[in-house]
Protein backbone atom coordinates (compact mmCIF):
# COMPACT_ATOMS: atom_id res chain seq x y z
CA UNK A 1 0.00 0.00 0.00
CA UNK A 2 1.42 3.58 -1.40
CA UNK A 3 2.47 6.05 1.72
CA UNK A 4 -0.33 8.56 0.28
CA UNK A 5 -2.85 5.54 0.49
CA UNK A 6 -1.84 4.93 3.93
CA UNK A 7 -1.90 8.57 5.07
CA UNK A 8 -5.58 9.38 3.56
CA UNK A 9 -6.84 6.41 5.22
CA UNK A 10 -5.52 7.16 8.28
CA UNK A 11 -6.70 11.21 7.97
CA UNK A 12 -9.99 9.82 7.22
CA UNK A 13 -10.28 7.33 10.02
CA UNK A 14 -9.01 10.29 12.14
CA UNK A 15 -11.68 12.94 11.29
CA UNK A 16 -14.83 10.67 12.14
CA UNK A 17 -13.10 9.52 15.78
CA UNK A 18 -12.49 6.44 15.17
CA UNK A 19 -9.51 3.84 16.06
CA UNK A 20 -6.63 3.48 13.43
CA UNK A 21 -6.08 0.06 12.16
CA UNK A 22 -3.60 -1.31 13.91
CA UNK A 23 -0.90 -0.80 11.20
CA UNK A 24 -0.97 2.70 10.81
CA UNK A 25 -1.68 3.49 14.99
CA UNK A 26 1.35 5.12 16.34
CA UNK A 27 3.77 3.07 18.30
CA UNK A 28 6.93 3.58 20.36
CA UNK A 29 8.78 1.37 18.09
CA UNK A 30 12.46 2.90 16.68
CA UNK A 31 11.74 5.38 14.22
CA UNK A 32 8.10 6.18 15.08
CA UNK A 33 8.81 9.86 15.70
CA UNK A 34 10.65 10.15 12.67
CA UNK A 35 7.61 8.82 10.34
CA UNK A 36 5.39 11.25 12.60
CA UNK A 37 7.24 14.20 11.31
CA UNK A 38 7.19 12.67 8.12
CA UNK A 39 3.66 12.70 7.96
CA UNK A 40 3.08 16.09 9.24
CA UNK A 41 5.49 17.13 6.78
CA UNK A 42 3.40 15.75 4.06
CA UNK A 43 0.24 17.27 5.74
CA UNK A 44 1.42 20.46 5.76
CA UNK A 45 2.73 20.35 2.34
CA UNK A 46 -0.02 18.63 0.44
CA UNK A 47 -3.44 19.73 3.08
CA UNK A 48 -5.73 18.91 0.02
CA UNK A 49 -5.37 15.69 1.37
CA UNK A 50 -7.02 16.59 4.28
CA UNK A 51 -9.77 17.75 1.89
CA UNK A 52 -9.57 14.17 -0.42
CA UNK A 53 -10.32 12.13 2.61
CA UNK A 54 -13.50 13.95 3.90
CA UNK A 55 -14.45 13.39 0.42
CA UNK A 56 -14.11 9.96 0.08
CA UNK A 57 -15.54 9.17 3.80
CA UNK A 58 -18.59 11.41 2.22
CA UNK A 59 -18.96 9.75 -0.74
CA UNK A 60 -18.56 6.55 1.39
CA UNK A 61 -21.35 8.21 3.96
CA UNK A 62 -24.00 8.67 0.46
CA UNK A 63 -23.13 5.36 -0.65
CA UNK A 64 -23.79 3.59 2.74
CA UNK A 65 -27.17 5.97 3.21
CA UNK A 66 -28.48 4.79 0.00
CA UNK A 67 -27.88 1.14 0.33
CA UNK A 68 -29.94 1.39 4.45
CA UNK A 69 -32.98 3.29 2.23
CA UNK A 70 -33.29 0.23 -0.14
CA UNK A 71 -33.14 -2.21 2.33
CA UNK A 72 -35.44 0.07 4.36
CA UNK A 73 -37.72 -0.19 1.47
CA UNK A 74 -37.43 -4.06 0.57
CA UNK A 75 -37.82 -4.47 4.23
CA UNK A 76 -41.08 -2.17 4.17
CA UNK A 77 -42.83 -3.12 1.14
CA UNK A 78 -46.48 -4.03 2.76
CA UNK A 79 -46.35 -1.38 4.59
CA UNK A 80 -45.48 0.88 1.90
CA UNK A 81 -47.85 -0.43 -0.61
CA UNK A 82 -50.89 -2.12 0.61
CA UNK A 83 -51.31 -0.10 3.92
CA UNK A 84 -55.14 -0.25 3.57
CA UNK A 85 -55.70 2.98 5.67
CA UNK A 86 -53.23 5.51 2.76
CA UNK A 87 -55.51 6.18 0.21
CA UNK A 88 -54.56 5.32 -3.27
CA UNK A 89 -55.22 6.97 -6.79
CA UNK A 90 -54.66 6.03 -10.56
CA UNK A 91 -54.79 2.76 -11.42
CA UNK A 92 -54.92 0.09 -8.30
CA UNK A 93 -53.28 -2.39 -10.40
CA UNK A 94 -51.09 -0.69 -11.94
CA UNK A 95 -47.69 -1.52 -12.77
CA UNK A 96 -45.07 1.39 -11.01
CA UNK A 97 -46.02 2.44 -7.51
CA UNK A 98 -45.57 6.01 -6.56
CA UNK A 99 -45.45 6.78 -2.82
CA UNK A 100 -45.83 10.77 -1.36
CA UNK A 101 -45.15 11.55 1.56
CA UNK A 102 -47.02 15.01 2.07
CA UNK A 103 -48.36 17.94 4.25
CA UNK A 104 -51.60 19.97 3.22
CA UNK A 105 -49.92 22.69 4.48
CA UNK A 106 -46.41 22.38 2.65
CA UNK A 107 -46.00 24.60 -0.37
CA UNK A 108 -43.95 22.53 -2.39
CA UNK A 109 -46.46 19.63 -1.80
CA UNK A 110 -49.26 22.24 -3.45
CA UNK A 111 -46.61 22.85 -6.28
CA UNK A 112 -46.05 19.34 -7.56
CA UNK A 113 -49.94 18.50 -6.22
CA UNK A 114 -50.63 19.47 -10.33
CA UNK A 115 -47.66 17.15 -11.78
CA UNK A 116 -48.76 14.15 -9.52
CA UNK A 117 -52.46 14.35 -10.89
CA UNK A 118 -50.99 14.98 -14.45
CA UNK A 119 -48.75 12.02 -14.47
CA UNK A 120 -52.13 9.79 -13.71
CA UNK A 121 -53.38 11.27 -16.76
CA UNK A 122 -50.74 10.69 -18.89
CA UNK A 123 -49.74 7.30 -17.66
CA UNK A 124 -52.72 5.00 -17.01
CA UNK A 125 -50.49 2.44 -15.50
CA UNK A 126 -49.33 4.18 -12.41
CA UNK A 127 -50.59 3.79 -9.07
CA UNK A 128 -50.40 6.84 -6.51
CA UNK A 129 -50.10 6.15 -2.77
CA UNK A 130 -50.72 8.97 -0.12
CA UNK A 131 -48.63 8.87 2.42
CA UNK A 132 -50.05 11.74 5.61
CA UNK A 133 -46.69 12.91 6.90
CA UNK A 134 -47.92 16.10 9.00
CA UNK A 135 -45.39 17.75 10.17
CA UNK A 136 -45.73 21.77 9.98
CA UNK A 137 -47.87 21.47 13.49
CA UNK A 138 -51.33 21.47 14.63
CA UNK A 139 -53.20 22.51 12.00
CA UNK A 140 -51.32 19.96 9.46
CA UNK A 141 -52.16 17.07 11.55
CA UNK A 142 -55.87 17.92 11.17
CA UNK A 143 -55.80 18.28 7.68
CA UNK A 144 -54.64 14.54 7.84
CA UNK A 145 -56.89 13.40 9.63
CA UNK A 146 -59.75 15.20 8.10
CA UNK A 147 -58.50 14.04 4.83
CA UNK A 148 -57.87 10.58 6.34
CA UNK A 149 -61.62 10.89 7.54
CA UNK A 150 -63.15 12.07 4.25
CA UNK A 151 -62.71 7.99 2.86
CA UNK A 152 -65.80 6.88 5.23
CA UNK A 153 -68.30 8.89 2.69
CA UNK A 154 -65.96 8.08 -0.24
CA UNK A 155 -64.70 11.89 -0.85
CA UNK A 156 -60.82 11.94 0.04
CA UNK A 157 -59.72 12.76 -3.63
CA UNK A 158 -61.82 15.61 -4.02
CA UNK A 159 -61.09 16.75 -0.58
CA UNK A 160 -57.07 16.00 -1.15
CA UNK A 161 -57.26 17.95 -4.38
CA UNK A 162 -58.63 21.03 -3.01
CA UNK A 163 -56.97 21.30 0.01
CA UNK A 164 -53.62 20.73 -1.79
CA UNK A 165 -55.33 23.90 -4.34
CA UNK A 166 -56.46 25.89 -1.29
CA UNK A 167 -54.64 29.07 -1.99
CA UNK A 168 -55.40 30.54 1.74
CA UNK A 169 -53.56 29.40 4.38
CA UNK A 170 -55.33 26.30 6.19
CA UNK A 171 -56.68 26.78 9.96
CA UNK A 172 -59.11 24.23 11.12
CA UNK A 173 -62.12 26.35 9.80
CA UNK A 174 -60.68 26.66 6.57
CA UNK A 175 -60.34 23.32 6.31
CA UNK A 176 -64.25 22.20 7.62
CA UNK A 177 -64.80 24.86 4.72
CA UNK A 178 -63.18 23.34 2.01
CA UNK A 179 -64.90 19.87 3.31
CA UNK A 180 -67.95 21.64 3.47
CA UNK A 181 -67.68 22.94 -0.36
CA UNK A 182 -66.44 19.36 -2.13
CA UNK A 183 -70.01 17.78 -0.76
CA UNK A 184 -68.76 16.27 3.06
CA UNK A 185 -71.02 16.52 5.68
CA UNK A 186 -68.95 18.39 8.40
CA UNK A 187 -70.61 17.14 10.91
CA UNK A 188 -70.13 13.49 10.31
CA UNK A 189 -66.29 14.42 9.48
CA UNK A 190 -65.69 16.20 12.61
CA UNK A 191 -66.87 12.90 14.80
CA UNK A 192 -64.87 10.66 12.39
CA UNK A 193 -61.52 12.80 12.57
CA UNK A 194 -61.16 11.80 15.84
CA UNK A 195 -61.23 8.45 15.42
CA UNK A 196 -57.97 6.54 16.63
CA UNK A 197 -57.16 4.80 13.92
CA UNK A 198 -56.40 8.15 12.06
CA UNK A 199 -53.53 8.49 14.70
CA UNK A 200 -52.16 4.86 14.53
CA UNK A 201 -52.00 5.45 10.96
CA UNK A 202 -50.04 8.58 10.60
CA UNK A 203 -48.04 7.42 13.14
CA UNK A 204 -46.86 4.21 10.83
CA UNK A 205 -46.58 6.95 8.11
CA UNK A 206 -43.35 8.73 10.60
CA UNK A 207 -42.32 5.77 11.20
CA UNK A 208 -41.63 4.74 7.81
CA UNK A 209 -40.31 8.39 7.19
CA UNK A 210 -37.34 8.18 9.46
CA UNK A 211 -36.61 4.39 8.49
CA UNK A 212 -36.07 5.96 4.93
CA UNK A 213 -34.58 9.30 6.07
CA UNK A 214 -37.71 11.36 4.76
CA UNK A 215 -37.20 14.46 6.95
CA UNK A 216 -38.63 17.30 4.91
CA UNK A 217 -42.20 17.30 2.52
CA UNK A 218 -42.40 16.14 -0.25
CA UNK A 219 -40.64 12.75 -0.29
CA UNK A 220 -41.46 9.93 -3.03
CA UNK A 221 -40.86 6.71 -3.24
CA UNK A 222 -40.57 5.09 -6.50
CA UNK A 223 -39.38 2.22 -7.19
CA UNK A 224 -36.20 0.76 -4.38
CA UNK A 225 -35.40 4.43 -4.41
CA UNK A 226 -36.46 7.69 -2.30
CA UNK A 227 -36.83 11.17 -4.02
CA UNK A 228 -36.63 14.23 -2.10
CA UNK A 229 -38.16 17.50 -3.20
CA UNK A 230 -40.71 19.07 -5.06
CA UNK A 231 -40.42 17.11 -8.75
CA UNK A 232 -41.47 18.43 -12.03
CA UNK A 233 -43.89 16.67 -14.21
CA UNK A 234 -41.09 15.34 -16.60
CA UNK A 235 -39.10 14.41 -13.34
CA UNK A 236 -41.84 12.10 -12.33
CA UNK A 237 -42.29 10.53 -15.63
CA UNK A 238 -38.47 10.04 -16.06
CA UNK A 239 -38.33 8.06 -12.59
CA UNK A 240 -41.67 5.93 -13.07
CA UNK A 241 -39.89 4.96 -16.40
CA UNK A 242 -36.85 4.07 -14.39
CA UNK A 243 -38.77 2.55 -12.12
CA UNK A 244 -40.56 0.23 -14.73
CA UNK A 245 -37.00 -0.99 -16.59
CA UNK A 246 -36.32 -2.54 -13.17
CA UNK A 247 -39.35 -4.30 -12.76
Amino acid sequence: MRFRDVLLISVTVLAVGQTLPAWAEPSSAPGQPALDQVIEQYIRSHPEVIEQALQSLEVKRQRDGKLRVRQAIATHQEELLQDPASPVSGNLNGDVTVIEFFDYRCGYCKRVAGAVMQLQKDDPSVRVVYKDFPILGEVSVFGARAALAAREQGKHQAFHEAMLASEIELTKEVVLAIAQRVGLDVKKLEVDLNAPGWETAIDRNYTLANLLGISGTPGFVIGSEVYPGALELAGLKALVAKARTKR
